[in-house]
């Protein structure tokens, strides 16, 4: 609907009352305006009016312009430049992603190249397979990881994952994929030594595949309509396998209820990982620092709840696993002291904290406020190497919930292996 009237405030942050009382004035003028003028001269005015032009001013990046015609460079490196002028990039290199080179990536898709796998917001348009595999290209995946690619695709557009919201919000929240199964071995995904940061060409792409994915067919770009304050790095690439082989308790797959030798990959929206150290490696400091780092009274989990995620590394675990501690003891203990009395929220905050945690009672200053509900939404995984360290992966809260999806063919069958895909 290129004629369609659509309005912009400009926000600035050293505004003052009178400048947004002036866009304000500004913005009941032209609603005045396109309201009352003649339709035709309405419609001729906006007809070659770009959208975002007028928020793209300020973001210092090329403008996204969409096109279904060829790109022809005379070497394959120029591509890297002309895909960035073009705002198909996340700012880094990517592969030139020839017909020759999609193909390729399509031979393990075992699925039609057409077949719709979602619609991705904010623009809601079609991720097919081969739109897929076409960002799959750019990030420098490999064939074999477009299977879990589809899988991450799949998950983050289930409704209740909230990725219009994750795509357009002022939060740094990205989507954390993970990886269960033997398929995470497969594709050479890493689940130890700095699993959260680089190294490994499985875990670098895929994450990024998907953030390209989000970029290029979700239209979520940084700036326009992605509004992210700060951002964080997970927005790059962020992409994990649990360290399945040195957990002493089950995977993550099999405690939603999944078959062990099922792949799945699990998507939540992290804010960003938070890194704690047990230096005596004691049960009861893994319980007492694992608790406290959930408490940072910043994290949208405290204001309004919903599910959080920590991640132990498997000595901390296997401490706990001696200490006759499973799975669910460790989130009961997390449920019953990741917990800050309401006296130490700012008084300013109470009433947004009934607002969103209305079932709480606010009569006493002593109220402990819990991290999360209950404990089935405190998510427990285990990756990385043994040593003192752990993260906590604190969430957008209620706006976001963890999706599991197994890793399947086309016609719906769950895959246990990628030789189910030739």
């Amino acid at each position: 609907m290129a004629s369609l009237p659509i309005l912009s405030i400009p926000v600035e942050a050293r505004w003052k009352t009178e400048d947004t009382e002036a866009a304000a004035d500004k913005l009941i003028d032209d609603i005045v305006a396109v309201l009352t003028g003649p339709q035709q001269q309405v419609s001729r005015e906006y007809v070659d009016k770009h959208p975002l032009a007028e928020i793209e001013e300020y973001t210092d990046r090329p403008r996204q312009s969409l096109s279904t015609e060829p790109v022809r460079v005379s070497v394959p490196e120029e591509a890297t430049d002309v895909f960035y002028d073009r705002g198909w990039t996340d700012g880094l290199p990517i592969v030139a992603p020839t017909a020759e080179a999609v193909e390729r990536m399509l031979t393990l898709a075992g699925r039609d190249r057409g077949e719709v796998i979602a619609l991705i917001p904010p623009r809601w348009a079609k991720a097919t397979v081969e739109k897929i595999a076409v960002n799959a290209v750019m990030a420098g995946c490999r064939p074999e990881y477009l299977p879990v690619i589809v899988t991450a695709v799949q998950a983050i557009s289930e409704p209740q994952f909230g990725l219009a919201t994750i795509q357009a919000t002022t939060n740094p929240v990205a989507p954390l994929a993970i990886v269960n199964g033997p398929i995470a071995k497969e594709v050479g995904l890493n689940a130890r030594f700095n699993v959260f940061g680089a190294g490994w060409r499985s875990n670098a792409t895929i994450g990024r595949a998907v953030r390209l994915i989000l970029m290029n067919i979700g239209g979520g770009l940084p700036g326009t309509t992605d509004k992210a304050i700060q951002g964080q790095p997970g927005k790059y690439t962020f992409c994990i396998a649990e360290n399945e082989d040195e957990s002493p308790w089950e995977p993550l797959h099999v405690e939603l209820g999944f078959p062990r030798e099922v792949s799945t990959v699990t998507v939540i929206g992290v804010q960003a990982t938070h890194n704690f150290i047990v230096l005596d490696r004691t049960p009861q400091s893994i319980l007492w620092l694992s608790a406290d780092i959930m408490v940072g009274l910043g994290t949208n989990n405290m204001f309004y709840g919903g599910q959080t995620a920590l991640a132990l590394n498997p000595q901390l675990a296997g401490i706990l696993a001696v200490g006759g501690y499973t799975k669910v003891d460790f989130k009961q203990y997390l449920f019953d002291h990741a917990r800050v009395p309401l006296s130490k929220f700012p008084p300013a905050s109470h009433g947004l904290l009934k607002l969103r945690r209305s079932h709480y009672d606010y009569s006493s200053g002593e109220t402990s406020i819990p991290v999360a509900d209950c404990k089935e939404d405190i998510y427990v995984i285990v990756t990385g190497a043994p040593g003192g360290h752990g993260t906590y992966l604190p969430t957008l809260g209620t706006d976001t919930a963890p999706v599991t999806k197994a890793v399947s063919l086309g016609d719906g069958r769950r895959a246990t292996s990628l030789e189910d895909f030739k």
